[in-house]
This record gives structure tokens, C-alpha cells and sequence, in this order.
């Protein structure tokens, strides 16, 4: 459970809101002018010709002269001031420009960039039972309500990282939120964020971030479905996103019919490796899922499901008023999170084909294979 744990955190940290970061300029000293024109006042000394005034007018004498006419190309150095496209140089730091949209910003970032401005204890000072107060919420929810938290968690991370976009009805006038995606439908515990959200700001105004409250709700959700065995540390202090489209969701949120290498691509461009991947899929040791999830590993000849297996589930999956049951996705421990999940994908007991196709690499099943000896 200690990987579990880790890769939370590490969740917790991906592509997490990021602070606007502020970008010390030093803006290039303009280019030095020219030192040729302070040379030509030398010429200059021939002011004593001052005398012959009309002199100038000749065209002989004014060679000497003519470094005095230099003084208009002080005004030339002033052109090589133009170094203002120089400030292209400046522009290099277009951090500075992006910085409103930096919160609601491109697609999710990697949990490097965002890491450094998150901080445990973050709201020790303006609200220091922020965390309690969550946890108090977590705590009165049911099992199936904890393990739809950790599972809220994630949906949120992996669009635009950890920024509570998920919980938006509305953002933009011309596209739904994710929250009405294909994959966030059956999401679960709004209610406990709500209620966390309420007490918090009753007791500490408006302070902390919803974003917050749903990663300490993820952990806390965690810390009682193993028995309060497992228990970390949350960075706090991401920023709420105020962007939210439900085209997002289906690109950028791992199917349950996705092939090993598809995940290890999609887990990669989230900053995720083989390793965490793996530990993260073993979330799906608690929780309910949809029939419609896994029919494909249900019908399918090429299946590998245990048949006793896909027996019980083909029966528990029927339904003459074409409702969309659920079943447990642990027949095992259903409402502990534990180990139970490496080793079904090991005897082959495992609902979706994502979860099968870590038997189909060497690297995945190794893992997958490790995982179960862990104490539970």
C-alpha cells in the first residue's frame, strides 16, 4: 500500500493548477551606442575654423567638419535603441503574458511544474481545520460514496489537472462542462464536497479552494476504505479552474477497453510512468462499475476473463428492462482497499479489458505480479 500511497501523492502533485509564475525579466541593456561618434568630437577641436564660418560652406574644409555633422547620427545610436525588437528578448518570457489564462490554461500539465507551489499545512493559518473538516465529511459518507471520492479525484486530475473543473455545471455559453462527459456520468460524491465546502466557509469564509477539498476528500476517502492504514500528507494551495468543456473528457480520461500500450501512452503524457500507472489501476480494487463498462470482456471470444467469473457477471449484468446494472468491481473485498486487485489480474478475475491488458506486457505484469505480496 505504500506505492498506493506515493502515487496518490504524486496524483495529488499532476498537472495540479499551477501558480502563475511570476518570471523576473532583466530586460537587455540597450545595445551600447556605437563608440564611433564619441571618437568624432576629437575632429571637433577644429572649432578654431570657427573664424572662417563661411569655410563650412566650401565644400573643402567640411571634411573635417563633417564629424561634426555626426552629431545628428547620436541620433543613429538612438535607432539602435530600436533594440525595442530587442524586447522580443523580453518576450521570451511570455510566461508574463499568459498569466491570467495560466490558471484555466492548456491542456493538464506534468506534476513537476505545479509542485512547487503547493505546500503541506497550507492552510495552517487562514483556516487550520480545513483538512479536519473534510475528513469529518468523508468520514459520515458510505463506502460506495468514499470510493466514488477517489474516483472524482482522478476524473479531475487527468482534465486540466487538479482544479475542481470537474464540480462546474457551467463555464462556457457554448460548450457543457465536464462534468456531463461520457465518463464523468456516473460520478459520485458532489454532496460530500458540497457539505465539506459549506461548513468550511461558515467557519473560515471563502479560503480554500475547492480544488483542495476534493484532493484532501480523494485522501481522506483512501485513509478509511484500508482501515486507516494508509495515510498521507496533501499538498494544499492548487487554484479552482474556471475553464471546464466536456469535450476534454473522452480524450484525455483512460477508457475501461484500453489496449497496455494506450495507457502507458496516456498515464506518460500526464507525467505518469509504467510504475504508477499500475499502482493507480489498483484503485479499482473498491467501487462499483456499470455493466455497459466491461460487456466487451463479457461477449468477446478472445476474452481471458475467469469463467466462473464471467458466469456470475453475465448473470448479474441481464436485464429484461435494458436497465444498466452495476456490480462490485472486487467480488473478492468489495469495500476494502487492499491488494485484492493485483492478484485477480493474476487469476484473470478483473472487470475491464484495461485492467486484463496488464497481463500483456512483460513490464506490467512484473508489477502487477510484485503488488500482490504487499501486506494489505
Amino acid at each position: 500500500m505504500a506505492k498506493l500511497t506515493a502515487a496518490l501523492t504524486v496524483l495529488a502533485l499532476v498537472a495540479c493548477v499551477g501558480r502563475p509564475c511570476q518570471a523576473g525579466y532583466g530586460y537587455p541593456n540597450p545595445m551600447p551606442s556605437p563608440s564611433p561618434p564619441p571618437p568624432t568630437p576629437p575632429p571637433y577641436t577644429p572649432t578654431t575654423p570657427s573664424a572662417p564660418p563661411s569655410a563650412p560652406i566650401t565644400p573643402s574644409s567640411p571634411p573635417p567638419y563633417t564629424p561634426t555633422t555626426p552629431s545628428p547620427p547620436p541620433p543613429a545610436p538612438v535607432t539602435p535603441s530600436t533594440p525595442t525588437p530587442y524586447s522580443p528578448s523580453t518576450a521570451s518570457p511570455p510566461p508574463p503574458t499568459p498569466i491570467a489564462p495560466s490558471s484555466p490554461p492548456p491542456p493538464p500539465p506534468t506534476p513537476s511544474s505545479p509542485a512547487s507551489g503547493l505546500a503541506v499545512g497550507y492552510y495552517q493559518k487562514t483556516c487550520y481545520r480545513a483538512e479536519d473538516i473534510v475528513r469529518e465529511a468523508v468520514r459520515d459518507a458510505s463506502k460506495g460514496i468514499m470510493a466514488g471520492l477517489i474516483r472524482l479525484f482522478f476524473h479531475d486530475c487527468f482534465v486540466r489537472g487538479c482544479d475542481a473543473s470537474v464540480l462546474l455545471d457551467t463555464a462556457d455559453p457554448n460548450s457543457a462542462t465536464e462534468k456531463f462527459g461520457i465518463p464523468n456520468l456516473s460520478l459520485r460524491g458532489f454532496e460530500v464536497i458540497d457539505a465539506a465546502k459549506a461548513r468550511i466557509e461558515k467557519e473560515c469564509g471563502n479560503v480554500v479552494s475547492c480544488a483542495d477539498i476534493v484532493a484532501f476528500a480523494g485522501r481522506d476517502a483512501t485513509y478509511f476504505l484500508s482501515n486507516k492504514k494508509v495515510y498521507f500528507d496533501m499538498p494544499a494551495g492548487r487554484y479552482d479552474g474556471l475553464v471546464s468543456l466536456i469535450n476534454e473528457t473522452l480524450p484525455n480520461l483512460p477508457p475501461p477497453f484500453a489496449t497496455v500500450e494506450q495507457l502507458k501512452a496516456g498515464f506518460a503524457f500526464k507525467g505518469l510512468n509504467t510504475d504508477e500507472m499500475v499502482t493507480l489501476s489498483g484503485a479499482h480494487t473498491i467501487g462499483i462499475s456499470h455493466c455497459s463498462s466491461f460487456s466487451d470482456h463479457l461477449t468477446s471470444n478472445s476474452s481471458d476473463m475467469d469463467p466462473s467469473l464471467k458466469s456470475t457477471l453475465q448473470e448479474q449484468c441481464q436485464s429484461n428492462s435494458g436497465t444498466d446494472n452495476t456490480v462490485v468491481q472486487d467480488n473478492k473485498t468489495p469495500d476494502k482497499l487492499d491488494n485484492k486487485y493485483y492478484k485477480n489480474v493474476l487469476s484473470h478475475e478483473v472487470l475491464f479489458t484495461s485492467d486484463a491488458a496488464l497481463m500483456m506486457a512483460t513490464d506490467t505484469a512484473m508489477r502487477s505480479s510484485s503488488r500482490r505480496t504487499l501486506r494489505s
